[in-house]
């Protein structure tokens, strides 16, 4: 039997989201931040986007490139998964508490065992086959036969998502939509896999919101997300050739505009490039309803780098950073003197998209206040 598999698994990129609580003071490289504000899309070469934001109240795209652009769907397929599984529960739309507990997990915190299990034992492509005229779906296949256990390889458009989402919100039965959506808006940080999870539309927007997000391809090196199962290997298939990282959900009071952006990213890019860059394109968009958490972004430097409750390490560890992606910075404050030889710097920066404060000295800039920031 073909390996059941939805992440598959490629090159071994080292990711960290737990940390070592240390602080620092004037960082290592030096790139003051600069504001993303909203603007023309903007997607860096070599990067394959396609690009929905469909507003709700006005019935109208805001924003479109490449919508019928098929993308291999890692986790995104999940959704259907869930709603092939709904389908069939009426009138009452009872679940038992075993399923209930896999579900809630495979839509909250993307986990595959849950999803392998579906798929298998809801018959492999049926799912897809029975879910594509059911929504109207018309650039959304399963996975080639050969392949058939990697549900991650159903093939999806942007286009297609959005019609998942139109179905969740305006046709679904209200008890599907109110689990379904219930659950993607209790999305957690840390995924199953130990990834973590907040990039893009997370990273982007304030509440309200909702998610559901995936990622292939970035390989299954150690790392520490509080909160997240530890890694099992797996194996990879097929080459999958180009690392995939897609967002896709709802932003905004009566969840006003659906959000979808599937992202490829040159062969070999590692998880952080593909987050920094992922966010940068939501930026850019055109999100009608949506409240953008305030800021400055910077770069970030050093694994395992906490987010705290207050400006000190005996304060409360609330999440940790991965490594090496960007940041945005809404103020900073005077707390506990962190060193790390060589460094040692009493400023904190505190990360709206975290809800805490990390030490200056893990932020990419020469000095040990952040230019541009107002103090908290």
């Amino acid at each position: 039997m073909a390996p059941i598999i939805g992440k598959p698994l490629k090159a071994l990129v080292a990711m960290v989201c737990v940390l070592a609580a240390t602080a620092l003071s004037n960082a290592a490289p030096a790139q003051a931040g600069a504001v993303h504000a909203a603007g023309s899309v903007v997607v860096p070469a070599g990067v394959t986007a396609g690009i929905a934001v469909y507003d709700r109240q006005t019935g109208t795209f805001t924003e479109q490139q490449n919508v019928d652009l098929q993308f291999r769907s890692a986790s995104v397929v999940k959704l259907l998964i869930a709603l092939d599984y709904l389908w069939d529960r009426g009138p009452d739309y009872a679940i038992p508490a075993a399923d209930r507990t896999r579900l809630d997990a495979m839509l909250r915190s993307s986990d595959d065992d849950a999803a392998s299990y579906y798929w298998v034992q809801r018959g492999y492509e049926a799912v897809i086959n029975r879910m594509v005229p059911r929504l109207g779906l018309l650039r959304t296949a399963p996975p080639p036969s050969s392949q058939r256990g990697y549900w991650g390889y159903t093939a999806i458009s942007a286009s297609d998502v959005v019609r998942v989402y139109r179905f969740l919100l305006d046709s679904a039965p209200l008890p599907v939509r109110q689990y379904v959506m219930g659950n993607l808006r209790q999305s957690t940080r840390c995924a199953a896999d130990s990834y973590d999870q907040y990039f893009g539309i997370p990273s982007v927007f304030a509440g309200p919101r909702a998610m559901k997000q995936g990622w292939s391809g970035f390989g299954n090196a150690p790392m520490t997300c509080t909160g997240g199962a530890s890694v099992r290997a797996r194996a990879a298939g097929v080459d999958l050739v180009r690392e995939a990282l897609h967002t896709t959900g709802t932003v905004g009071a009566d969840d006003r505009a659906i959000v979808v952006v599937l992202t490829l990213h040159p062969d070999g890019t590692p998880f952080a490039t593909a987050y920094n860059t992922l966010n940068g394109i939501v930026r850019s968009l055109n999100v009608p309803g949506g409240t953008r958490l305030p800021g400055t972004s910077f770069g970030t430097w050093g694994a395992g780098v906490r987010v705290r409750s207050g400006p000190t390490t005996a304060s409360a560890q609330l999440a940790v950073v991965p490594s090496g992606v960007d940041v945005l910075v809404s103020c900073q404050a005077l707390g506990q003197e962190v060193v790390v030889s060589p460094y040692r710097n009493p400023w904190w920066a505190y990360l709206p998209q975290f809800g805490g404060y990390m030490t200056n000295i893990y932020v990419n800039s020469p000095d040990n206040k952040l230019p541009g920031v107002p103090d908290c």
